[in-house]
């Protein structure tokens, strides 16, 4: 089993990011990477169970899952159905918890999965410097950091 864990202080308050990520299919309001997304069968994107299907700028296609949401942790986990990556197994979990000095956001994003051996570096440092880091540094930009 890889894992893969990024962490990132973005300068906005919890309740305030978690708005703007919340929402399922909305990754390509504020992921870099993202160029379209849909939930499939038409269910609400905060329905766990429900799939979004996205499109990357790259041209690659990636099958999510919603687990579980908590407005409450401000967090969610979703599993990879389908992905160019060569993931299996991979669950992940986005969270943001509320930093009271100065009103800002800790935000970790961390992930498991299995992978061929040799690809295990490359796809460390694709997820965590790339999908994760990435997202974290456009919130950044948007919020403050």
């Amino acid at each position: 089993m890889t894992e893969v864990y990024t962490s990132s202080v973005i300068g906005a308050p919890a309740d305030q990011v978690w708005a703007a990520i919340r929402d399922f299919n909305g990754l390509p309001s504020w992921h870099p990477a993202i160029a379209e997304s849909r939930i499939e069968g038409g269910a609400p994107a905060d329905q766990v169970g429900c799939v979004r299907a996205f499109r990357l700028k790259d041209g690659g296609f990636i099958r999510e899952k919603l687990l579980a949401l908590s407005d409450y942790d401000f967090a969610c986990t979703y599993s990879i159905l389908e992905s160019p990556m060569g993931v299996e197994n991979y669950i992940a979990t986005l969270k943001l918890s509320p930093i009271t000095d100065g009103g800002r956001t800790f935000a970790e994003w961390s992930a498991e999965f299995d992978c061929a051996p040799e690809r295990a570096d490359e796809l460390t440092d694709l997820i965590g410097n790339g999908v994760f880091q990435g997202g974290f540094d456009a919130l950044k930009g948007r919020f403050g950091g």
